[in-house]
């Protein structure tokens, strides 16, 4: 799996941004996929999570409320919507893919594949 996330950039306080996750070389549906991010000088951090078996989704209660997973199979592309974007959220946020049907990205295990990132910076 190769992952391509465009959709990062600066945006002040309050805003939104929405990133994308392109996904090539497998079919998407039977992956489940995460999104993560890791801010400077800490350790990355999970935020979301999004089920291969069942589409169910997971976030971390830092985000709960603000972001949205999703997924489009026919365009093989995880989405995160980000709203009500904070200061905190300032990172470079990462897509991770696992093998199908796996569930290592809800039980927090490290993902199969990783995207290179893109960064987020909200101003205040």
């Amino acid at each position: 799996v190769e992952s391509v996330e465009p959709g990062g950039g600066l945006v002040q306080a309050g805003g939104s941004l929405r990133l994308s996750c392109a996904a090539s070389g497998v079919g998407l549906d039977r992956h489940g996929f995460g999104w993560f991010r890791q801010a400077p000088g800490k350790e990355r951090e999970r935020v979301s999570c999004i089920s291969g078996r069942d589409g169910s989704t997971y976030y971390e209660d830092f985000v709960k409320g603000r972001f949205t997973i999703s997924r489009d199979n026919d365009k093989n592309t995880v989405f995160l919507q980000m709203n009500s974007l904070k200061p905190e959220d300032t990172a470079v946020y990462y897509c991770a893919a696992e093998q199908p049907y796996d569930s290592r990205c809800v039980l927090g295990y490290d993902m199969d594949y990783w995207g290179k990132g893109t960064p987020v910076t909200v101003s205040s």
